[in-house]
């Protein structure tokens, strides 16, 4: 049988192949138990809410949104779109109203797939905004007793319209399929907008296809494989992934119960590979830490050893050196003891291989989980690439590198700011509604400009450094890379986000977002009272205790690049306050106006400032808190 060149071919090819057709393509858990979905299960629900969707008049080129957390019915909608030569425009689920209203009218989507009656009253509180709007469809039905919009359906409904179609067209779905080409615009993804408003990144079914047979060559991913499908869809590494990784091999996608049972739904599955972004790793060391302080004294003693052991041999690999007997059979009990238990509590026992990807991850953490077992490897792609640029060998994994480039893809590093430049498969068709941003970052000879500043190392591995137009200098022309001291910082189980200034200022500060939970935890230890996270992170032994981290991470820094002066934030950075993206990225633009007071005192040598923050709240509200900030000299 010949390889299907698009999404919706492999999902008929695995309903008709009886080497896919009874396997788990997908589970769901529901009140703590899992559903099993065969592949066959799988198309048979994504045909009957296609047809459904037909009968509602939804035509080639039309576009469907979903909005939710990972569900099996949104990504039978999204599949249901395609087959009808449709696309797919996942939303983060987590947007507030205003942004999901920009999304929504630009995309021009005409059906919206909603998991809940939270995400149907966002969505219908915009619906004056949304003229191209047809049809608004929920998949669980708890609390939605009263709704009589016309525009609301039950999917339930849409499907029972098309088990009524199907006896009027009974081939029209397959003869749907078969219009599909490569050519065709699959999904449509939005830019994270780190710098603006979003971009709608066209991404066509070979764009997708493609990118996924380059990443398969690389990878050993195998039919019966579980995936846990937690990223927001929105994100393209879930489309990427999550979707057409599943379908091309065959292997399973899992979906957690909810965001708060992440961690115990993972240890339930064992899943055999996984991407996450460095924040998910981050809070794991950050889990890990905290409780090997708070164990008994001699597991803390043993946990600390072991620790130290395994990045010593971590720090021996990465120098090329041998690994002597004594450290081997040292890591072997460290094995019985610690690593392997450790995995066991984190669900990655089976796992055979981990990612990170989406931004950089600090070393200390690549290290840390590299040698405790887990085959934590770095990624590197983007939206417009469809996801895949650059992937390590099991062997090559490099904290400071992202790998070399994936076979078939082809990358050069120009001009005075060391610009990556990416052309491959993957380059996306171009931004919705864009053709003069589309221009500006795909040149002539088909090179996709990143924006990202890196080198090519002498072993072949791209190095990305930061955003091409956030490396800047300090006053004495000394190189300022911010990501770098942010990585650093971020390694504390204390700090959640960091912001580091220093280009055209004679050294280096940062703006520090505590983590809440566990500053919080150290706290109550010391019996130390606070009310809210404003309270906490202004408190005198708090701000010792992020001194003491700074001391720490100073000591493992360049002498120019170390940390002068910083001040804890009364609010941690939200995406709903513009301050972040949905994918954790730093607006420092947004974030240097913001701020530009705080910038002034901490460079102006005061102790402290005032700042009148806004607040947003999920329906777009805003609010004002007036805050006073100590500025504090770092050791």
């Amino acid at each position: 049988m010949a390889e299907p060149n698009t999404i919706p071919g492999y999902l008929l090819r695995n309903e008709s192949d009886a080497a896919f057709s009874s396997h788990p393509a997908m589970r769901n858990k529901d009140l703590g138990i899992w559903q099993t979905y065969s592949w066959a299960d799988y198309t048979e629900n994504t045909r009957r809410f296609a047809l459904g969707l037909a009968a509602l008049g939804f035509t080639r080129g039309d576009k469907l949104s979903v909005i939710g957390n990972n569900r099996p019915r949104l990504y039978w909608a999204q599949l249901a779109a395609m087959c009808l030569g449709g696309q797919s425009v996942p939303v983060y689920q987590d947007a507030i109203a205003t942004e999901l209203a920009f999304v929504f009218e630009h995309s021009e989507t005409t059906v919206i797939v909603a998991e809940d009656q939270e995400q149907v009253d966002k969505v219908l509180s915009i619906k004056d905004q949304l003229p191209a709007l047809k049809w608004l469809i929920y998949c669980d039905r708890r609390g939605m007793v009263g709704y009589d919009d016309d525009i609301v359906k039950s999917f339930v409904e849409v499907q029972e319209l098309g088990d009524e179609f199907k006896t009027k067209s009974p081939n029209y779905f397959e003869d749907e399929v078969a219009k599909v080409t490569g050519d065709d615009i699959a999904l449509m993804a939005y830019t994270s907008g780190t710098t603006g408003q979003p971009k709608g990144v066209m991404l066509s079914h070979d764009n997708l296809v493609k990118t996924t047979r380059i990443y398969l060559d690389h990878e050993d991913v195998r039919q019966g494989d579980d995936f846990l499908s937690y990223l927001p869809m929105a994100w393209v590494g879930d489309g990427l992934y999550g979707l057409c990784v599943s379908l091309m091999v065959g292997s399973a996608c899992n979906c957690p119960e909810s965001p708060q049972t992440l961690m115990q739904d993972l240890r339930d599955l064992g899943p055999t590979g996984i991407i996450a972004p460095p924040r998910v790793w981050e809070g794991m060391l950050s889990t890990l830490l905290l409780k090997g302080s708070d164990a008994s004294p001699l597991k803390r003693k043993v946990f600390s050893y072991f620790q130290d052991l395994a990045d010593r041999i971590e720090n021996l690999k990465f120098e090329g050196k041998p690994v002597s007997g004594g450290l081997t059979l040292m890591h072997r009990i460290g094995e019985f003891l610690v690593y392997g238990p450790i995995r066991d509590q984190l669900g990655l026992r089976r796992a055979r291989w981990c990612y990170t990807g989406g931004a950089p991850l600090g070393p200390d953490v690549f290290r840390f989980f590299r040698g405790f077992g887990i085959n934590l490897k770095q990624v590197y792609g983007s939206t417009e690439l469809s996801g895949l640029a650059t992937l390590q060998p099991n062997g090559e994994a490099n904290p400071d590198t992202v790998g070399p480039p994936c076979k078939g893809v082809d990358i050069r590093i120009e001009g005075d700011n060391s610009e990556i430049l990416v052309r491959c498969a993957g380059v996306f068709s171009g931004y919705f509604k864009q053709d003069d941003k589309t221009a500006e970052a795909i040149d002539s000879d088909g090179w996709f400009h990143t924006g990202d500043a890196g080198l090519i190392n002498e072993n072949g591995h791209l190095v990305v450094i930061d955003r091409a137009k956030d490396v800047g200098k300090l006053s004495d022309g000394t190189p300022f890379a911010p990501q770098f001291i942010e990585l650093k910082l971020k390694f504390s189980p204390y700090i959640n986000e960091a912001v580091a200034f220093g280009d055209g200022h004679p050294f280096v500060a940062s703006m520090i977002a505590i983590d809440f939970d566990n500053v919080g935890k150290w706290a109550e230890r010391l019996a130390l009272p606070y009310t809210n996270y404003m309270d906490l992170a202004q408190k005198d032994e708090v701000r010792k205790l992020i001194a003491d981290e700074i001391r720490k991470i100073n000591l493992r820094l360049p002498e120019v690049s170390r940390i002068k002066r910083f001040l804890l934030l009364t609010k941690d950075l939200d995406a709903d306050d513009n301050e972040i993206t949905r994918t954790r990225k730093l607006r420092r633009g947004v974030i240097a106006e913001k701020y530009a007071p705080v910038i002034e005192a901490i460079y102006g040598g005061r102790q402290d400032v005032q700042l009148a923050l806004d607040v947003t709240f999920e329906d777009g509200s805003k609010s004002q808190v007036d805050s006073h900030m100590t500025i504090d000299e770092a050791a």
